[in-house]
């Protein structure tokens, strides 16, 4: 009788048609974009099919089942979150813009000479070249936590650089390199303590855990659908309505004013007053299936041990390489979905392209985290990540490993 955790068996792949029309393909990659299964791809063709109409710009019945199917989302994503009405729910196009419209739109408000963002060195691009530039232009000085090569953050780090002056922490859920969960809550509570506010990226932890906004202290939480296995260009900010009461807008244009005059406007209520012209309706329509596949079909009980049975399986496996180094956490544990190694003598990209001879797809580069691995010591600056999803099993496993097992040979005989 196989369980969840059996990943001998899949009865997931066949949802997903690119991985079943391509049988010889591991795909490891998900880290970087999930898959999609086909419930989500009919659901967004019939949006198109059943419902095409611009959301809140008419009163004709299409156009209403077209805004109902985005609040439908909203409340949806509300609930999964915990998230109560102190919440809203913002669209965006994805993980970096929802973490763009928080710097651009609230630090401003409360940065200025001498004030701190605290962020970790473990942080995607997307959460530490926003806060760069707002503390270049309101003379903010940014700050980073440092873990150790494990990836953990120490109570001693956080009380250090977390003071005072801080104004805004934030930082990842779980890191996109190193696989880590990060001490989302020990941050909040020391950032609430100063008076600062808590943003959270969780794009690499919704699709893979549980999430309590609450449990959490975020005041901001960003994630991308395409994570989650819905469409690309959809994204969600999820923020605090005071903080988001007391924003100006980014983007300016139809559908988020109130009233405009020659020389003025005013702005529409929340969530519209952030949601500047045409949403990809179709596209929020299919992330709010994808979510419901990933929760209620298969269930974060069964990603999580599936996902955890992948890394330990991927990580015992490649224990058998004198040649290969781990990145971060030798305990398979603590590594959520992701994996990051090198191998000794052999450039990255090298690796990635000879697998992928094999239809084997890993990520390699830098990953959007070159200060973390310059902090690292990394040589050229780039790694191997292959990352795991609940509709990967023991042969992607198998033919990773075996297909790395090549690459040495060629490289190293």
């Amino acid at each position: 009788m196989s369980t969840t955790s059996d990943i001998a068996t899949n009865p997931y792949r066949a949802d997903f048609p690119l991985l079943a029309n391509n049988p010889t393909l591991a795909f490891l990659d998900s880290a970087a974009t999930a898959q999609r299964p086909t419930c989500v791809l009919d659901k967004q063709r019939a949006f198109y099919e059943t419902m095409n109409a611009n959301p809140l710009r008419g009163l004709y019945r299409l156009s209403v089942n077209a805004t109902e199917a985005i609040e439908k989302v909203r409340a949806q994503i509300m609930q999964l979150t915990h998230a109560g009405d102190e919440y809203c729910v913002v669209f965006c196009r994805n993980t970096s813009e929802a973490l763009n419209l928080v710097a651009k739109s609230y630090a401003p408000l409360v940065l200025g000479p001498g004030d701190e963002v605290a962020i970790t060195i473990m942080e995607h691009h997307s959460n530490l070249i926003p806060w760069q530039q707002v503390c270049r232009e309101t003379g903010a000085k940014l700050v980073y936590l440092y873990p150790d090569h494990a990836g953990m953050i120490s109570e001693d780090e956080i009380a250090r650089k977390i003071t005072s002056r801080t104004k805004i922490v934030s930082c990842a859920h779980v890191s996109n390199v190193m696989g880590c969960e990060l001490p989302v809550r020990k941050l909040a509570d020391a950032a609430h303590a100063v008076g600062a506010v808590m943003v959270v990226d969780a794009a690499q932890s919704l699709p893979h855990m549980p999430l309590d906004i609450n449990t959490l202290g975020a005041d901001f939480l960003a994630f991308s659908a395409h994570k989650a296995l819905g469409p690309m260009g959809v994204g969600v900010l999820l923020g605090r309505r005071e903080l988001l009461d007391q924003m100006p807008p980014m983007l300016t244009g139809g559908e988020m004013i109130d009233s405009v005059t020659e020389q003025d406007a005013t702005w529409a209520p929340l969530p519209e007053k952030f949601e500047a012209g045409t949403q990809d309706a179709a596209g929020i329509y299919g992330a709010g299936v994808g979510l419901d596949y990933l929760t209620q079909t298969v269930g974060y009980d069964t990603v999580q041990q599936r996902e955890a049975a992948l890394v330990a399986y991927a990580m015992q496996e490649l224990s058998q390489f004198s040649d290969i180094d781990i990145i971060g956490s030798p305990d398979a544990s603590k590594h959520h979905g992701v994996v990051s190694f090198n191998l000794k003598g052999v450039h990255p990209h090298d690796v990635a392209s000879i697998l992928d001879m094999s239809d084997v797809a890993i990520r390699a580069g830098h990953h959007c985290a070159q200060p973390l691995l310059t902090w690292l010591g990394v040589e050229n600056l780039a790694c191997c990540r292959a990352s795991f999803a609940f509709y990967n099993d023991k042969n992607d496993v198998d033919r990773f490993i075996e297909a790395l097992d090549q690459v040495r040979r060629i490289f190293n005989g």
